[in-house]
C-alpha cells in the first residue's frame, strides 16, 4: 500500500485490521463511519428539501455507488493500477453527485485522506486541490452568492486534513523505524549474548581443563619420570611413583567425567565439604614430592555455597599447579580462613619467586594459572593478591565475600 512519500509497504487493503499502513485503527474506524455519515446526511438533507425533484433517483442511485465504492476498497488488492482506477470511480462518483447536490461536498474530507493515502505526493496534491475546487463551486452554488467564507472555509478544511494526515505518517514513519531499530537491537544484543556465552563458556573449559587434568597428567609425568631415574636402583621407591602414578590417572577419570557432566570437583563430591578437600589435596600432592601443609582457621559462620567451595578449591589446585611446575619449591602452605562476611584462601610457597609487576605489564600470559584464579576470584566478587619476589617465594591470597544470611 502506498504512503505519502509514495513507498509501498507489505500492507493489506485498508479495512483490514492487519494492515501494517500505519493508521491507528480507531482513527481508521472513525474516518469511515464519518464518510457514512457524511453520506447519510448529505442524501437526508437532498431528499427532504427536493422530495419531487426528478433528480432524486439519480442522486439516490450515485449515494448507493458511491457507499459500495467505498466498502469496496478492502478488495482493490494491492496493485497500484487498481487503486487508481478505484480512487478514481470514487472521485468521478462523487464529482457527479455534488454538481447534482452540492450538499455532498462535506463528502470530500474522507476523499481527501483516501487521495493522500493511496497516491504519491504530486498527484495526491492535484487531487486534493481539484476536490477543494469543486467543493468551493458546489458551496457558493449552494448558497446562491457570493460569500468570502465559503471561498476560504474549503481550503482551510483540506489544508487542516493534509497537515493532519502528514503528521500521523511522519509519526507512524517514525514509530516504524524505531520498531526496526528496536528488533534490530535486540539481534544484535542477542548476537552479542552468544558470542559472550561461547567465550565465558571457553573461558570456564580451559580453566576446568587446566586445573584438573592439565594438572593431573603433570603430576603423572613427573611421577613417572621419578620411576624411570630410579627404576634400577631403586626399585621399590620407582613402583611406588607408578602406583601414585596411577591413582592419579584414575582421578583424572573421574574428573574428566564429572568435568564431561558439569558436576562439583570430585574431590567435593565425598560430602566432606571444603576443608576435607583441600586437606585430601594436600596429602595427593605431597606424594607427587611437593610437601604442602593445610590449615583451616575458625569455622564457617554460615553454610559456604557449592559454587564458592568449587572455586576456591580449583584456585588452591591451580596454585599449587604453578608451584610444582614454576616456584621449584620444597614447601607449600594451604590456609583456608573463615571470617564473618568472607573466607580467605592463602597459597604460599618457599619457591623461587617472580616480579607480579613483570606479570602485570604482560597481561598475565605466563599460561593459564594466574589469569584463571583471577578470572575465579572476579567472577565471586573477590579480590586476589599476589605477593611474590625473585629468591623470596610467593604468597597468593583469594578473599571471596559470603552471601547474606
Amino acid at each position: 500500500m502506498a504512503r505519502w512519500d509514495g513507498t509501498e509497504t507489505a500492507a493489506g487493503p485498508a479495512g483490514d485490521p492487519g494492515t501494517a499502513d500505519g493508521e491507528a485503527r480507531w482513527f481508521r474506524v472513525l474516518l469511515h463511519a464519518g464518510f457514512f455519515l457524511l453520506l447519510g446526511s448529505s442524501l437526508t438533507r437532498f431528499l427532504m428539501r427536493h422530495t419531487g425533484d426528478g433528480i432524486a433517483p439519480w442522486v439516490v442511485a450515485l449515494s448507493a455507488v458511491l457507499a459500495a465504492l467505498y466498502v469496496a476498497e478492502p478488495a482493490i488488492g494491492d496493485e497500484r493500477r487498481h487503486r487508481h482506477l478505484w480512487l478514481g470511480a470514487c472521485a468521478a462518483v462523487w464529482v457527479a453527485l455534488v454538481l447534482l447536490a452540492p450538499s455532498f461536498a462535506w463528502c470530500s474530507i474522507p476523499l481527501f485522506y483516501l487521495g493522500l493515502r493511496h497516491l504519491r505526493p504530486p498527484a495526491a496534491g492535484v487531487l486534493v486541490g481539484l476536490l477543494t475546487v469543486v467543493s468551493v463551486t458546489a458551496q457558493l452554488r449552494l448558497a446562491g452568492r457570493f460569500e468570502f467564507d465559503l471561498l476560504l472555509a474549503p481550503p482551510a478544511v483540506a489544508a487542516i486534513c493534509v497537515a493532519v494526515f502528514v503528521r500521523m505518517d511522519e509519526q507512524t514513519r517514525r514509530q516504524r523505524e524505531l520498531i526496526a531499530d528496536l528488533v534490530r537491537t535486540r539481534r544484535e544484543l542477542a548476537a552479542t549474548e552468544r558470542r559472550e556465552g561461547t567465550l565465558a563458556e571457553r573461558q570456564r573449559l580451559s580453566m576446568e581443563i587446566h586445573d584438573s587434568l592439565a594438572q593431573g597428567l603433570s603430576s603423572q609425568r613427573m611421577l613417572l619420570q621419578a620411576a624411570d631415574r630410579t627404576w634400577r636402583s631403586d626399585p621399590a621407591t620407582a613402583h611406588r611413583h607408578v602406583r601414585a602414578a596411577g591413582e592419579i590417572a584414575e582421578r583424572n577419570l573421574t574428573e574428566a567425567r564429572r568435568f564431561v557432566h558439569d558436576l562439583a570437583p570430585a574431590d567435593l563430591a565425598g560430602g566432606g565439604g571444603l576443608d576435607e578437600a583441600l586437606r585430601t589435596l594436600a596429602r595427593r600432592e605431597s606424594t607427587a614430592g611437593l610437601a604442602v601443609r593445610c590449615h583451616i582457621e575458625g569455622v564457617p559462620p554460615r553454610r559456604v555455597p557449592d559454587r564458592v567451595q568449587s572455586a576456591l578449591l580449583r584456585i588452591a589446585q591451580g596454585a599449587l599447579a604453578n608451584v610444582r611446575e614454576h616456584a621449584a619449591a620444597r614447601t607449600a602452605a594451604l590456609t583456608l580462613t573463615y571470617l564473618d562476611d568472607q573466607v580467605v584462601l592463602d597459597v604460599a610457597d618457599d619457591g623461587r619467586g617472580f616480579d607480579p609487576a613483570a606479570v602485570r605489564a604482560d597481561g598475565g600470559v605466563r599460561g593459564h594459572g594466574l589469569p584463571a584464579i583471577r578470572t575465579r576470584t572476579d567472577q565471586l566478587g573477590g579480590t586476589l593478591t599476589v605477593e611474590s619476589a625473585p629468591g623470596e617465594g610467593t604468597v597468593l591470597s583469594a578473599a571471596v565475600p559470603l552471601p547474606a544470611v
